[in-house]
């Protein structure tokens, strides 16, 4: 009998991936394709697409081919894709309305403004677990609405179509205008801002909030559930999971216990941590989001904090100031130095995220002086993600009343060493990292074996589990402390910065 495998497509805010796994975890074969960026104005980030499609209709394929594995020999497929960003397109072209409006994009910053000041923006974090903020759907899904002419007659006749990535890829995958499924999972409505966090269903007052048509929304499903198979690309594969990134990693780093919490390091950094069957409100600045939901049980909950701004800002040291020719530079210039010279940088390019939710925060760079060199430069870059961390963790300690004892890590800035260093030596815990560290691809494919029965349940996933490197704390509770208070001052320098104009 040939042997079997899952695959997991994970769509990134900068690339797309296909993974196919074995039944020990192991990375088989991996195909990756990036797509543009586009920023045609201030604080605006957009994607096309069709262009994310064609990506996953090209690496599909070239995956099976690098593991020379049939098409017949996968069993499932589990998809997993950045959150919030926002696709709508037309029912029977699949054209797009327009780019898809990404999770960083601020351009409603006065739209929320506007929403905030209304008597009954009060509910509106009671009845879907998060702030009123950019970084969600709605707001953007509101904005195209309003700004695209004829948009809102064709949503309310049902002939344009809403999702978030996942929806956008499981509907063409299916089928597209010939049939194909439009839905998606609780994780990725929770993000919308439009589904009740408690019923995990459209909630009527939200959509009236928002002014968003019932016909254009995607029919919410379980995380790990059937949905059917592939008609394109490779036609035949069982689809059965959907998850966002962030509780896909979640997934991936077997975090099933309540308390249990993992951190991925991306192009922003989120932490997520399992709360069991508790809907936490949090009282601290985190979000409270759906964890995953399997099959016909009861939906796991969890607590989020996000950061906007963690591998970004090393893309922007890179790109935009050119000191270093690669990502992985940043720690060799990094180490030429042994400290950050007194030099902060707080990134906040999409206003500040968890815990502070300021929107209107620019970035700073302070403490400048002529000895800073960009060796610091590089140091305080690496900080800024540290320090956000640490910010995250106080947060969700003071919400559990109990300190962190460890961190579980992945993402691509996980092979960055000095860096998850200085995470350990500002959190005072060890950091784990498992032996994948592409541990949301890892969820996905997790989510979708379980669906058909190829891992029997979670304590045969722990098993697969496997420590690769751990980092303890270095540094004397005294510096630690003055560090702290150093950034903690920097971060208030941002707040109020950026201020809508008067017309």
């Amino acid at each position: 009998m040939a042997q079997r495998y899952v695959m997991a497509i994970d769509q990134g805010t900068t690339s797309t991936r296909c993974i196919l796994f074995d039944h020990s975890a192991r990375l088989v074969s991996v195909v990756q394709r990036e797509h543009r960026q586009y920023h045609p104005r201030p604080g605006w980030v957009e994607q096309d697409a069709v262009e994310i499609w064609r990506n996953v209709d090209r690496i599909m394929p070239q995956t099976l081919r690098d593991g020379g594995v049939g098409a017949d020999q996968v069993v499932a497929l589990g998809i997993t894709n950045q959150r919030e960003t926002a696709v709508v397109w037309d029912r029977h072209t699949g054209v797009p309305v327009g780019r898809a409006i990404v999770w960083e994009d601020i351009r409603t910053e006065e739209l929320v403004g506007e929403l905030t000041a209304r008597p009954e923006s009060s509910g509106i974090r009671e009845r879907c677990g998060l702030p009123l903020a950019t970084y969600f759907s709605a707001p953007k899904l509101k904005w195209l609405l309003d700004n695209t002419p004829g948009l809102r007659e064709r949503a309310v006749r049902g002939d344009v179509l809403f999702g978030t990535i996942d929806t956008w890829l499981i509907w063409n995958l299916t089928g597209g205008v010939s049939g194909g499924l439009h839905v998606t999972d609780v994780t990725n409505a929770s993000r919308t801002m439009l589904m009740n966090i408690t019923t995990q269903a459209w909630d009527a007052e939200l959509l009236s909030f928002f002014d968003i048509p019932a016909p254009m929304l995607p029919e919410i499903r379980a995380s790990t559930e059937i949905h059917g198979k592939t008609t394109r690309v490779v036609p035949g594969v069982t689809i059965s999971a959907a998850l966002g990134d962030q509780h896909a990693a979640l997934f991936g780093q077997t975090c099933f216990a309540k308390g249990e919490t993992k951190c991925t390091y991306g192009t922003g950094s989120f932490l997520l941590m399992n709360t069991g069957d508790t809907l936490v409100k949090s009282e601290h600045g985190l979000l409270t989001t759906i964890g995953y939901q399997l099959g016909g049980e009861p939906a796991t909950y969890a607590l989020e904090g996000s950061i906007a701004v963690t591998g970004s800002l090393v893309q922007w040291f890179r790109d935009k100031l050119g000191l270093i020719q690669s990502a992985p530079e940043i720690e060799t210039l990094a180490r030429t130095v042994t400290d950050n010279g007194g030099c902060y940088i707080v990134p906040a390019f999409s206003g500040l995220f968890a815990p502070h939710w300021h929107s209107e925060a620019r970035g700073i760079i302070v403490g400048l002086t002529s000895y800073i060199s960009k060796g610091h430069l590089a140091r305080a870059v690496l900080e800024a993600t540290a320090w956000q961390t640490r910010e995250v963790v106080d947060a969700m300690a003071a919400e559990l009343g109990v300190p962190s004892k460890a961190l579980k890590v992945d993402g691509g800035m996980t092979a960055d060493h000095l860096l998850m260093q200085t995470i350990a030596d500002v959190l005072d815990v060890p950091v784990l990292r498992p032996m994948v560290a592409e541990t949301v691809s890892l969820g996905a494919a997790y989510a979708a074996g379980l669906a058909v029965g190829y891992w029997p349940d979670l304590e045969g996933l722990r098993r697969n589990w496997h420590l690769a490197a751990r980092w303890t704390p270095q540094w004397n509770d005294e510096d630690r402390q003055a560090e702290y208070a150093n950034w903690k001052r920097a971060v208030e320098l941002t707040f109020g910065w950026a201020k809508p104009r008067k017309r």
